[in-house]
């Protein structure tokens, strides 16, 4: 068992915690990149995931025992047996899993790594702990988690950090909430401030987050096999569109440099919603004086969590981002993606927290923002997976998830706004000698709003 994992995580995270003596040296955009370039180091990241991954195996061998006895031996085993797909509980696989992988990939990136090196030593990282740091049967869809939801969810998390610090270095509260958003990349930027202490050059994205806080009621629920389920909910929910397409002089060279990202933290099941999709490959594109848009390949990690069942999924797609400015009132922004991943999905609460399955999963994603003279919007967000049977351990079946979200927010005051958010969530399974599952749950809450800026997002390019 792996429950300890973020356990683990979470003690050795909290020893990045510390401020900065002086703030970073104020020096002109162009220099930034080229001195990250310079100062990089390919061995420390490398010695850090190995110190990560021992104190973390040593802290789970002591709490939960056998599965973490590795050694030598036990190695050479693993190096020698297939992969397999494993049946830990789910949050661990694909919460847990992750998450080590951003820590991982923070390590990389803070030593003046670019996206690709990291996310090849988060990939490395990954292999080293499933032949070394488990005397268990290496598994794919740890692999998978880790070394590429991993570093998709890493970036994101760094970006943000980059960001909070680009707009204040130095200050204390700005250092707390970068270390908290990604501890990893900490580590570097604390213990070696000259070398290590400029994180990124943003280019000034044009970006749109939100804090929400409220709470959430049951308009619907199918259950089936799943228990426990709370009617009522306190939730606390971020995210962000970073990079929004339109601002001049904005350039898509590096991935991520597009991206949205969001989290859902819940009194029912604590994390319902874990999301981010960035540009990986593409470029800009203007069709004519009113929409300005991105299109190019995206890599994506979502995890949704709706009380009764599960899906997470690791995946890419081929799509466009971009906003029309139908006239000085009304701004329409949106994403339209298709691609193919790696999904495991499963009861929630049912018979055993290991009763789930993986496999390829083709998924879409439609989401539309209305803007209203910058005083009210309309998110509209679809999304749809199949989970088939190809490349899982399950002998055939398939999974059909559906997600629909509407939020219409209403800005009362500058930077502060209230909304009003439906969810709606259905799962279709069928399984041979099993039949057929339907599980279904919707809600409706309310949420008090901190916006990042009082224009919802609107990016002005006339």
């Amino acid at each position: 068992m792996k429950k300890g994992l973020i356990i683990g995580l979470l003690l050795i995270a909290a020893a990045g915690a510390a401020r900065a003596d002086e703030p970073l040296a104020q020096k002109p955009a162009e220099d930034r990149s080229a001195e990250i370039e310079a100062r990089k180091s390919y061995a420390i990241p490398a010695a850090e995931i190995l110190v990560f991954q021992y104190l973390l195996n040593r802290f789970d061998r002591h709490v939960y025992g056998a599965d973490y006895a590795s050694n030598p031996s036990t190695a050479r085993h693993n190096l020698q047996h297939g992969w397999v797909t494993d049946n830990d509980p789910f949050e661990t696989n694909q919460f847990g899993h992750p998450y080590a992988g951003a820590m991982y990939y923070g390590f990389a990136r803070s030593a003046g790594l670019n996206f690709w090196e990291s996310l090849a030593y988060t990939f490395a990282g990954s292999y080293v702990w499933e032949i070394a740091g488990e005397n268990t049967p290496p598994s794919r869809n740890d692999q998978v988690a880790t070394g590429i939801s991993g570093a998709f969810f890493g970036e994101a998390l760094y970006r943000m950090a980059a960001l909070v610090l680009e707009q204040g270095e130095g200050e204390f509260w700005r250092e707390l909430a970068a270390t908290a958003i990604a501890p990893s990349a900490a580590v570097n930027r604390y213990s070696d401030r000259e070398r290590f202490g400029r994180m990124l050059y943003s280019h000034n994205p044009a970006y749109y987050s939100r804090l929400q806080l409220g709470s959430s009621a049951t308009t619907h629920n199918e259950a089936a096999d799943s228990a426990g389920v709370k009617r009522g909910e306190l939730l606390v929910n971020y995210s962000m569109d970073y990079g929004l397409p339109g601002k001049a002089g904005y350039s898509y060279d590096r991935p991520f440099d597009y991206f949205a990202f969001e989290v859902t933290g819940s009194s029912a099941n604590f994390v319902e919603t874990l999301s981010t999709r960035g540009l990986l490959f593409g470029a800009p594109y203007d069709a004519g004086e009113r929409y300005r848009g991105i299109w190019g390949l995206y890599g994506g990690y979502d995890y949704f969590a709706p009380q009764i069942f599960r899906i997470s999924s690791t995946a890419l797609s081929l799509g466009t981002t971009g906003q029309y400015q139908a006239s000085d009132a009304l701004a329409l922004q949106g994403s339209l993606l298709a691609g193919v991943g790696y999904a495991g999905v499963g009861t929630l609460h049912g018979s055993t927290d290991t009763a789930f399955h993986y496999g390829a999963t083709p998924q879409l994603l439609a989401a539309l923002r209305f803007i209203f003279d910058r005083h009210a919007s309309l998110d509209l967000t679809a999304r749809d997976y199949f989970v088939s049977h190809v490349g899982g351990a399950s002998p055939g079946g398939h999974d059909n998830i559906a997600r629909v979200e509407a939020t219409l927010m209403y800005r009362f005051h500058k930077q502060h706004a209230v909304a009003l958010r439906y969810l709606w969530a259905r799962r279709d399974a069928t399984f041979p000698g099993a039949g057929d599952l339907t599980q279904g749950r919707g809600t409706i809450g309310l949420y008090y709003a901190l916006l990042g800026n009082d224009r919802l997002g609107v990016v002005d390019w006339r």
